[in-house]
C-alpha cells in the first residue's frame, strides 16, 4: 500500500460537518484481499494496538472494528482505523473515519477527521496514515513493523496545535455558536463574520490598545507610569549601560533584580543579586540581545498573577518557581526527569505546564544553593531551579481567586485602566493576596499584555470570559448568509440576490464565477465559487450580508467556506461535471450539492425548484422549504401552499409570492430587468429564487419589485449572462451556457425573440466534460440551429488539440446533417466568422470561455450594448403572448 495524493477539506463537506483529510491510497498487492486472508494478522495488530478493540466502526458500539477485522475487511479500511488510533494516542483526538472505493478497484479514498484548529497546511493526517500503512504491511507477513516513535509524532503535533490560551478562546467561541477560523499556524483567530468579525491573538484582541501594549512591553515605562499614579512599585530604573546598572545597585542596595527592559515570559530575569559582580553578570546576560536592562530593588513576599478582562478580575494565582522536592534517595537530575514525566508538562506552551529545563540559569542557581545535579537532597527539601515564577520557565501555580482582598482587586482594576489594556496579566509581590493591601510592603512588579491563560484554565473558563467581553450578551457574531448552488443559474441568482439586498441598504459581499464583489465593486477577478472566496467576504468587516455562489469544485476540493448559512438555494440539478473528482453519477452530484442545504441553520430556509424533478425529491428537516416554479399549476406548490408553506410563482404574467393565505403580485414578468420582456424563462426562474432568498432576510415586497425592475440597468449587474449587443444590423447574445440544460434554455430565449431560423450559434464547450455530455450538448445545438461556428477553448483541460470540436462536429452531423458547420480555432476567429454568416436582423448566439476577451473583441468590431428596447421590434408580440399562462 502507498499514498498517492491527499487534500484537506477545511469546512463542512459531504463526509462530515468538520474538517477532514481525504487521502488516495493505492492498494497494489493488497487489491481485493482482506484481513481474514492473512492468518494471525488480526491478533498481531491487536497485540500491538489494543486500543483498536474499542473502535466502533459501522456496528456503532465498541468491538465493531474487531468483528470486521476477523470477518474480513479491506486494508484501506484497516489503515484508516490504525491511523485514528495513533492520532488519539498522541493526544490528537478525532473519532470520524471512512474508507470509500473509487472507480479503480486498486484504490481507496481514506477520509479522516482533522482537529478544527489544526493548521490547514498540516501534513499530520497524511503522516499518521503513512505510519499506519508501515505498521499494517509488515504484520501481514508476520514481520515486526518499524519502531513506533509516538513521542516524535506527539512533538510534531504539539508544535502545530494552538496553545492553551488560543485553544480555550476558540473552544469558548464555538460553544457560543460563534464562527472561529485559525489563521495558518499562528495564534491568531478570526471570530464572527463580516461586520461582526473580531480578531484575537492569544490573549490580545482587536480592542486591545496598541499604546497599552507598548507601555506594558516597556518595563521601565510601566513602572514610572504606575509610580506617578500612586501605585506601589519596586524602586529602580533603566540602565542603558553597565555603569548605570552598577550605580543603581549602589543606590538601591541588595538584593536587586535585573531584567531586560523589553523582556517577556520571564526570560533573562535575575533575582536575589547581592554583589556588584552578580549584577554585572546579570546585566550582560539580560542585554545580550541588545537593548537596555532594568535594575529594581527586590520586593519581598509571594508571587501572584492577577488576570483582568474588561477592567474586572477574573482569575488570580500564586505562582511558584520551578523546583523539585527531595525524596532522600534520588539525585536532582533524577528528580527533574521524574517531574518531566508528568503528562501536563510539555515543550513551550503546548500543555498546562512547561518542562523543567536544566540550563545555565538552573546550574547557577543550584550553585548558589551549594548543590549540583548529582546531589541527593534530603526528604522534603525544596531545590529551586529558577528564581522567577513564570510558568514558561517551569513554574507551577495555585488558584487564589476566591482569596483576593477587595483592596488588591481595586488596585488591579486601577492598574489595567492606567496602562490601557482590555486583557492584562498583573504581576504582584505581596505578603498575602488575601489581606489588606499594605502601604509599605508589596508592589506591582509587571503588567503583561497578551498574558498566558493556562495557569487559570483548570479552575476558570477564562476563554469564555474573553469571548463574552468581545461579544456581550445580545451582540451578534454573524451576518446573513445566502449560499447558492445547483447546475445552472447560480451566478445570476447570486447577482440578483445581492442586487435585492443592496436595495435594502445593506453592503453586500458576493462571490460568483467571475469574481468577488464588495459593495458593488469588484475586489477580486477569478472563479470565486469556492471556500477561499467565501472567506474573503466573511472576513471583511465592512460587509453586512454575504451571497455566496457555491460550486461543485470548491465543495469537492475544500468543503464549504462557512459553518452555517441562513438561506440555501438549489437552482436545479442537471447532468454536468460527471466523471470528475469522484462524482460519477447524478446521485453523487445531488448528494454533494445538498451539503449547501444541509448546512442551513436550524430554522433557516431552503429554496428549491419545484419544476426540477430531482429537487422535488429532496428533504431537509428543521428548515423551512420554499418552492419556486414557472408552472403555476405545479401540484407540489399547490399542496405546499395549502399546508401553510411559502412559494414564488410565475402566474398570469406576474411574479407572485404565496405566503400564508395571501397571493401577492410582485412584478409583471415583462418588467423584469434583463428578462427580454419575459421571454427569458430561465431568468424569470432565477428571479423567483432570488426573491425568495431576499424575502427570507426581510426585504420588503415593494423593494423586491423595484430592484427586480432595475436589474441589468448597469452592465455590471450580470455580465456574460444574456448580455445583448448590437454589431451593425446584427444582434449578438453572449451567454455562458456550457451544458445541455443551459444551452437548451438560452436556445429557447433565442427562439422566442428571434426564431432559431434567424440565428447563428458560435459555440465552445469545456474539455473537462465527459464525451457523452459533450455529445448531448451538441445534439441540443443541432436540433435548434442551422448555422453553427465551432471553436475551441484556450484551456483545453487535458484534451488533445481539436478533440472537443471533433466530438461536437461529429454529433452535429449525426443529428443535423443539413446544418452549415464552420470550424475555426479560436474565439478571435469565431466571432467574425459568425457575423459573416448572419444576415441583417439575425442574432449570433455566442457561448464563451472567458468573458473579458470576448467583450473586448466585440468592442473592437464596433459592437455596442443593446437595451431591451433594441429587441422590442424583433418579436414583441410573440414575447408578450408567452408571458401569460393561458
Amino acid at each position: 500500500m502507498r499514498i498517492e495524493s491527499s487534500r484537506r477539506l477545511r469546512g463542512p463537506n459531504r463526509y462530515l460537518a468538520r474538517p477532514v483529510q481525504v487521502t488516495r491510497v493505492l492498494l497494489d498487492g493488497f487489491t481485493g484481499r482482506e484481513t481474514c486472508d492473512f492468518p494471525g494478522f488480526p491478533e498481531r495488530l491487536l497485540d500491538l494496538l489494543p486500543g483498536l478493540a474499542d473502535h466502533h466502526c459501522a456496528a456503532g458500539a465498541p468491538g465493531g472494528f474487531v468483528k470486521r477485522l476477523y470477518g474480513g475487511t479491506y486494508f484501506g479500511h484497516t489503515a484508516e482505523h490504525v491511523a485514528i488510533e495513533l492520532s488519539n494516542r498522541i493526544g490528537r483526538e478525532v473519532s470520524f473515519g471512512r474508507t470509500v472505493g473509487t472507480q479503480d478497484p486498486s484504490a481507496f479514498d481514506v477520509i479522516m477527521e482533522c482537529p478544527a484548529d489544526e493548521p490547514h497546511e498540516s501534513e499530520m493526517s497524511e503522516k499518521l496514515l503513512e505510519t499506519a500503512i508501515n505498521i499494517v504491511v509488515p504484520l501481514t507477513r508476520a514481520e515486526p513493523p518499524p519502531a513506533l516513535d509516538l513521542e516524535e509524532l506527539q512533538r510534531r503535533y504539539e508544535r502545530e496545535k494552538p496553545g492553551p490560551s488560543t485553544e480555550a478562546i476558540a473552544r469558548a467561541a464555538r460553544e457560543r455558536g460563534i464562527p472561529v477560523e485559525r489563521v495558518g499556524d499562528l495564534s491568531l483567530l478570526r471570530l464572527g463574520y463580516g461586520r461582526h468579525r473580531r480578531l484575537v491573538w492569544a490573549a490580545l484582541s482587536d480592542q486591545t490598545s496598541a499604546i497599552g501594549v507598548d507601555i506594558a512591553g516597556d518595563k521601565e515605562l510601566t513602572r514610572r507610569l504606575l509610580d506617578e499614579a500612586g501605585i506601589p512599585v519596586a524602586h529602580g530604573g533603566a540602565a542603558p549601560m553597565i555603569e548605570a546598572a552598577l550605580q543603581l545597585f549602589a543606590e538601591l542596595g541588595p538584593p536587586v533584580v535585573v531584567k531586560p527592559r523589553g523582556g517577556r515570559q520571564g526570560q533573562h530575569v535575575y533575582l536575589g543579586l547581592d554583589t556588584a559582580d552578580a549584577v554585572r553578570a546579570a546585566y550582560l546576560a539580560a542585554t545580550a540581545d541588545g537593548g537596555e536592562a532594568v535594575v529594581e530593588r527586590q520586593v519581598g513576599g509571594r508571587d501572584y498573577r492577577v488576570l483582568t478582562v474588561g477592567g474586572e478580575i477574573v482569575a488570580a494565582a500564586e505562582r511558584v518557581a520551578a523546583h523539585v522536592v527531595g525524596d532522600g534517595g534520588t539525585d536532582i537530575a533524577g528528580l527533574v526527569e521524574r517531574a518531566n514525566e508528568d503528562p501536563r508538562r510539555g515543550v513551550g506552551h503546548a500543555r498546562a505546564l512547561t518542562r523543567l529545563a536544566v540550563d545555565e540559569v538552573a546550574r547557577t542557581l543550584l550553585s548558589r544553593q551549594g548543590l549540583s545535579m548529582h546531589d541527593v537532597p534530603e526528604h522534603g527539601h525544596t531545590v529551586w531551579l529558577r528564581d522567577n515564577a513564570n510558568l514558561s520557565t517551569g513554574g507551577t501555580s495555585v488558584d487564589v481567586t476566591r482569596r483576593v482582598h477587595p483592596s488588591v482587586a481595586d488596585l488591579c482594576r486601577r492598574v489595567s485602566g492606567l496602562v490601557g489594556l482590555d486583557i492584562a496579566g498583573i504581576d504582584l509581590r505581596l505578603p498575602d493576596i488575601g489581606e489588606e493591601l499594605p502601604l509599605d510592603r508589596g508592589a506591582v512588579i509587571e503588567v503583561n499584555a497578551a498574558p498566558g491563560l493556562r495557569m487559570h484554565l483548570e479552575q476558570h473558563d477564562v476563554g469564555a470570559t474573553i469571548v463574552d467581553a468581545l461579544y456581550p450578551a445580545g451582540t451578534p457574531s454573524r451576518i446573513p448568509i445566502v449560499a447558492i448552488t445547483g447546475t445552472n443559474g447560480k451566478t445570476t441568482v447570486a447577482r440578483l440576490t445581492a442586487h435585492l439586498l443592496a436595495g435594502a441598504g445593506l453592503r453586500v459581499g458576493v462571490t460568483t464565477t467571475d469574481g468577488v464583489m464588495v459593495g458593488g465593486r469588484t475586489v477580486q477577478r477569478a472563479d470565486a465559487t469556492g471556500p477561499r472566496s467565501a472567506r474573503v467576504v466573511l472576513g471583511d468587516p465592512t460587509v453586512d450580508a454575504a451571497v455566496l455562489e457555491t460550486a461543485r469544485g470548491g465543495l469537492v476540493r475544500q468543503g464549504l467556506g462557512y459553518d452555517w448559512s441562513d438561506v440555501g438555494v438549489i437552482t436545479n440539478l442537471a447532468s454536468d461535471h460527471l466523471g470528475q473528482d469522484g462524482i460519477e453519477s447524478m446521485e453523487d452530484l445531488v448528494d454533494l450539492k445538498s451539503v449547501v442545504a444541509e448546512r442551513v441553520r436550524e430554522g433557516g430556509a431552503v429554496v428549491l425548484n419545484a419544476d426540477d424533478p430531482r429537487s422535488r425529491e429532496l428533504e431537509f428537516a428543521g428548515r423551512e422549504i420554499i418552492w419556486f416554479a414557472l408552472d403555476p399549476r405545479n401540484p407540489l406548490v399547490r399542496r405546499h401552499w395549502d399546508s401553510g408553506g411559502r412559494a414564488y410563482l410565475l402566474a398570469d404574467g406576474w411574479l407572485v409570492e404565496l405566503a400564508g393565505r395571501r397571493w401577492v403580485p410582485l412584478l409583471a414578468a415583462h418588467e423584469l430587468g434583463g428578462g427580454f420582456g419575459g421571454a427569458a424563462r430561465h431568468l424569470v426562474a432565477n428571479a423567483l429564487a432570488a426573491a425568495a432568498a431576499a424575502r427570507v432576510l426581510g426585504v420588503t415586497t415593494a423593494r423586491v419589485a423595484e430592484r427586480l425592475r432595475t436589474f441589468g440597468d448597469d452592465p455590471a449587474d450580470n455580465p456574460g449572462r444574456g448580455t445583448l449587443l448590437r454589431c451593425g444590423d446584427v444582434h449578438v447574445l453572449v451567454d455562458y451556457a456550457h451544458n445541455p440544460a443551459a444551452i437548451a434554455a438560452v436556445s429557447d430565449l433565442v427562439d422566442r425573440v428571434w426564431g432559431c431560423e434567424r440565428a447563428v450559434a458560435a459555440i465552445t464547450l469545456p474539455g473537462d466534460r465527459r464525451d457523452d455530455l459533450l455529445r448531448e450538448s451538441a445534439a441540443v445545438v443541432g436540433a435548434r440551429f442551422g448555422r453553427v461556428v465551432l471553436y475551441e477553448d484556450a484551456d483545453r483541460r487535458g484534451r488533445a488539440l481539436g478533440e472537443v470540436p471533433g466530438i461536437v462536429r461529429d454529433e452535429l452531423r449525426r443529428v443535423a446533417p443539413d446544418a452549415a458547420c464552420t470550424e475555426v480555432r479560436t474565439v478571435d476567429e469565431a466571432i467574425p466568422a459568425a457575423l459573416a454568416l448572419a444576415r441583417p436582423g439575425d442574432v449570433v448566439l455566442l457561448l464563451y470561455e472567458k468573458i473579458e476577451p470576448v467583450l473586448a473583441l466585440l468592442e473592437t468590431l464596433g459592437a455596442r450594448r443593446a437595451g431591451e428596447g433594441g429587441v422590442a421590434d424583433v418579436n414583441l408580440g410573440k414575447t408578450m403572448a408567452w408571458t401569460g399562462t393561458g
